[in-house]
């Protein structure tokens, strides 16, 4: 791996202290100053809809969206190109089909939202399940990634200090959930979105510049420079050839990765459906250019750095963004380009701090509300109660995630991330889709979508060339490869359909209450009118 230069290191380190001060004031000065549930787990809804757009935008384009999205594109082109693709289509389906109904049917989490018209313990104790199963991956794979870029940011290459940047940033995410609340998060995502755009915009205006901003000189040069020639602006390089392979990705990447838990939690931050659509009309604009700026990147980074360099530092590509900050750059860069080089380290650095912190918040939601609150209590806990079971369960999974992330931190965990998608794929969005759109959905159903979704993801999961089979894999030196995709979606999305529909039809001891249940509230879900009185849920 290539150094950086003394200054741009000692700048980074400054930036990245600056940032954690200038974040955790933030938190403190936004976050909840009283028990107050409303206020904790959704802000009171205070946030505008360019806010609460540029909030959604930074919990979605994570940092392994933008570590990964940058890398992919740089070693296989095309193939890259169309999965960034996919994750724009994902966030414009959740806004056209889901946003404003799952802003209206719910309150604080997911098993707000489906038990709107099943309510009962069982629900909400497996949305809560489903929900850690889902982002639990998420913040194993991106906390196990951030020692090995601050190390290579920093120019510390020990195991201690990548295990100890591990627990730091660990501490940080949950002190961010349990402090900041759904506010404080928002805040430190709009932080990080502006920062992103701001770097992302600097390192493509550059690349242009070197190719005289020349869109077809550019793509010229990132074909010779991957080593793919003309094979790398086509379909194939990455699935070799296996176009089932590469639909099942596209379809896993944009049924999943809108609907994941922190992403809808967002939702229920907007005053009103209007503030809603708004809203994630600004997070889709910023989603767009940010993936644009990330494709210029990308195809930077291949032209620039080149396949074999991208390879060399790491065989999936994560780093590209800063090799090819560095080679624009160059060892003896100005007090300018070192600052620019500066913002991108503080950007990939903004991006890890505030993808935990959401993702934290986001399941420490669910277990305080659903599971401890609805699913295993039968009386109504008192709202100081729920808040600070919310605030030690931010620490408790923070505390879990630290401890595998320190030991899997050598590991290639790109299963994991791909798992977290295909759940959201094949469980998340079946259910909601039914929950919300299907009058005769039943409970029966309902847990039959949740659990055969999101353990046929998990099953097959294991037996992807991602886990064995491949020196890429998790465990490179073993083969029980049997699935014959990379993701699950193209099988376990029709089961989780499937398993929905069968335990509808199949039950139909409850289907007339579910059907009346739904017809009470199905004005409120879908067109906003006033709510009727709920039912214990």
């Amino acid at each position: 791996m290539t150094g950086f230069n003394s200054d741009a290191q000692t700048m980074s380190f400054v930036a990245f202290i600056s940032v954690i001060t200038v974040t955790l004031l933030l938190c403190v000065m936004t976050g909840p100053d009283r028990d107050d549930l409303g206020e904790f787990y959704t802000g009171y809804r205070s946030l505008s809809p360019l806010q609460s757009g540029l909030a959604i935008a930074g919990d979605y384009v994570s940092a392994s969206t933008v570590l990964a999205t940058i890398g992919v594109i740089a070693l296989v082109g095309y193939d890259g190109l169309t999965l960034a693709l996919s994750t724009v289509l994902s966030l414009v389906l959740m806004m056209f089909l889901l946003a404003e109904p799952v802003r209206n049917a719910g309150r604080f989490t997911m098993g707000d939202v489906l038990t709107r018209r099943t309510p009962g313990p069982a629900v909400r104790i497996t949305a809560c399940a489903v929900t850690l199963a889902a982002l639990l991956p998420l913040v194993i794979f991106q906390l196990a990634g951030a020692g090995d870029l601050l190390a290579v940011v920093l120019g510390f290459d020990s195991d201690g200090f990548k295990t100890g940047s591990i627990i730091f940033l660990g501490v940080l995410m949950i002190a961010y959930a349990a402090i900041g609340g759904m506010k404080g998060t928002a805040f430190i995502q709009i932080v990080k979105t502006v920062v992103l755009l701001g770097a992302a915009t600097a390192i493509s205006v550059l690349v242009l510049n070197r190719y005289d901003f020349s869109l077809p000189r550019l793509l010229e040069a990132a074909g010779k420079g991957s080593g793919a020639g003309d094979a790398y602006l086509a379909s194939g390089l990455q699935f070799g050839g296996d176009q089932l392979d590469m639909i099942s990705a596209q379809l896993t990447v944009v049924l999943g990765a809108a609907v994941l838990p922190h992403i809808t939690m967002r939702m229920f931050t907007s005053r009103s459906a209007t503030a809603a659509r708004r809203s994630m009309s600004w997070a889709v604009s910023t989603v767009v250019v940010t993936c644009l700026l990330l494709a210029v990147i990308g195809f930077g980074a291949a032209a620039i750095v080149g396949h074999k360099g991208l390879v060399a530092a790491d065989p999936q590509g994560k780093t590209a963004f800063l090799l090819v900050s560095q080679a624009l750059l160059g060892a003896d860069a100005s007090f300018g380009e070192t600052l620019i080089f500066t913002a991108v380290a503080t950007a990939i650095f903004l991006t890890l701090l505030a993808s935990v912190a959401g993702i934290t918040l986001a399941c420490a939601n669910t277990m305080a509300h659903d599971l401890i609150a609805h699913g295993l209590r039968r009386t109504r806990l008192k709202h100081s109660t729920e808040m600070a079971v919310a605030r030690g369960s931010a620490a408790g999974v923070g505390l879990v995630a630290i401890g595998l992330a320190a030991v899997t931190r050598e590991g290639n965990l790109q299963a994991m991330v791909t798992l977290s998608f295909c759940i959201g794929a094949s469980a998340v969005a079946p259910a909601l889709v039914y929950s919300l759109f299907w009058r005769r959905y039943t409970r029966t159903g309902l847990l039959s979508t949740l659990v055969v979704g999101t353990i046929a993801a998990i099953v097959l999961m294991t037996g992807s060339n991602l886990v064995s089979g491949s020196p890429q894999s998790a465990f490179p030196d073993q083969d029980f490869n049997w699935f014959p995709f990379t993701t699950t979606g193209l099988v376990s999305v029709p089961l989780g359909f499937l398993a929905g529909w069968l335990g509808t039809v199949l039950a139909p001891r409850d289907a007339s209450a579910g059907r009346l249940r739904y017809a009470a509230v199905e004005p409120t879900i879908l067109a906003g009118a006033p709510a009727p009185p709920r039912a214990g849920a």
